[in-house]
């Protein structure tokens, strides 16, 4: 009999420290899990992070050269606006010049024709060439003009 009670305390200390022993290894894979799942947590907000990071990196680039390459074509055709004005007001003086030179011609060849018969003659041939002269030198300065600005601001 003490050997049967004897096997009984050695069974019942046996379970009894097995037990305990299951219970301390499941208790340290929990806390292994729980540290697995928060290193996984950082990783996963620091590769999120790097995703943000480069995407704004990149919209920021995209953004850079796309607004650089609005203000150049801005400027370009502010320039080109510039030059066609110019030319356009050019164009219109000299229109202008020529048409007040024709009428001054004609009151004159008129005044002329009622005054002085015999010199109105001379009078046309003399101011159609004054005519002539001033249009070849405004055609000259417009196409001198369009050069330079050709030089100037090319497209």
């Amino acid at each position: 009999m003490k050997n049967s009670r004897f096997l009984s305390i050695l069974l019942a200390s046996t379970l009894l420290c097995g037990a305990g022993m299951t219970v301390s290894a499941q208790d340290s894979t929990a806390k292994q899990d729980m540290k697995n799942a928060g290193t996984d947590t950082k990783d996963a907000a620091k590769s999120t992070g790097n995703g943000v990071k480069t995407g704004t990196k990149k919209a920021y680039h995209k953004t850079k050269k796309t607004t650089k390459k609005a203000g150049t074509k801005t400027k370009n055709g502010t320039e080109k606006a510039y030059d066609k004005t110019k030319e356009g007001t050019t164009k219109g003086y000299d229109k202008t010049k020529e048409g007040t030179q024709k009428a001054f011609n004609k009151t004159k060849e008129g005044t002329e024709h009622v005054f002085a018969p015999n010199k109105e003659a001379g009078s046309k041939a003399k101011d159609s060439a004054a005519e002539a002269k001033t249009k070849t030198k405004d055609t000259t300065k417009e196409v001198d003009q369009k050069a330079t600005d050709e030089t100037t601001h090319p497209q």
